[in-house]
């Protein structure tokens, strides 16, 4: 008893320890794709870019290409963590290994490849923007609209998270279920819940577009990463018919409740 004790106590501590690093990891990627990209336009003024730089020059500039490459080469090094870790072989060799630990081992090493990403990204400052909204009064305006969009957008990620299960997601229930007996929380829930789950471990592509895409200035090293995570994100999503059936049906029985819990209230008053 004592044994099953301390293993409980050491997995538990694993994957909260995981949490932590894993949700710092989150508050940082919020900082590095968002925030971090409006504070350097809030005033309508940007020095990410050289618009005074022609693009036929910027393009054969050893300095903007190198960076290109660095930032491609972090984007690789994310998206095969992302892919091979959650490639069929793979996950069932990290179950067999590290048993209820291996979505905490995938959480953690992809907190890991952002850690990594956002602390060497290279900016291109040597090429001029895509685009850039400097002139007034849009130049204050369209920056703090930015903020409050993406300041929206986070809120519904962080709400759907939650909806779609975030312990399960960052392996904590599977943690606390294997300490009580209970096997894997997946096999509780629904077949449709585990279909849909399968095909939408991610349910922010919408959002995370809208973050990625709407700035007051977009400058090359930014195209590249939206342009490849918004890509990764278009291919790994695999929703079909019956996924989108679940959901309305989902939907129309959290509306129902809610509305039928009013009127209770209404009848208790």
């Amino acid at each position: 008893m004592a044994s099953v004790t301390v293993r409980g106590w050491a997995l538990g501590s694993v994957s909260l320890l995981n949490f932590a690093f894993v949700f710092i990891s989150g508050a940082d990627f919020i900082r590095f794709v968002s925030f971090r990209a409006i504070y350097h336009n809030i005033t309508g003024e940007t020095a990410l870019c050289q618009d005074s730089v022609p693009w036929s020059v910027a393009l054969r500039d050893r300095s903007v290409l190198g960076s290109l490459l660095v930032d491609l080469g972090l984007l690789l090094l994310f998206i095969t963590q992302h892919s091979l870790l959650a490639w069929s072989p793979v996950k069932r060799a990290l179950q067999s290994v590290l048993g209820v630990l291996h979505r905490t081992a995938y959480c953690f090493t992809t907190g890991l490849a952002l850690q990594v990403l956002m602390r060497y990204w290279q900016p291109v400052t040597g090429a001029p923007c895509l685009w850039a909204v400097r002139h007034a009064p849009w130049s204050v305006w369209f920056p703090l609209l930015c903020f409050s969009l993406h300041f929206l957008c986070w809120a519904v990620i962080c709400s759907l998270l939650i909806v779609f299960d975030y312990p399960e997601l960052m392996g904590i229930k599977q943690v606390y279920y294997d300490c009580l007996g209970l096997g894997d929380p997946l096999s509780h829930k629904s077949p449709q819940a585990q279909r849909l789950l399968s095909h939408l471990r991610h349910p922010v592509c919408l959002e995370l577009g809208v973050v990625l895409w709407l700035l007051p200035a977009l400058s090359l090293d930014r195209l590249l990463l939206a342009g490849a995570l918004s890509g990764y994100l278009a291919l790994a999503h695999s929703l079909d018919r019956r996924d989108l059936d679940f959901l309305c049906l989902q939907f129309r029985t959290k509306v129902q409740l809610l509305s039928d819990g009013q009127q209770d209230d209404h009848k208790g008053e």
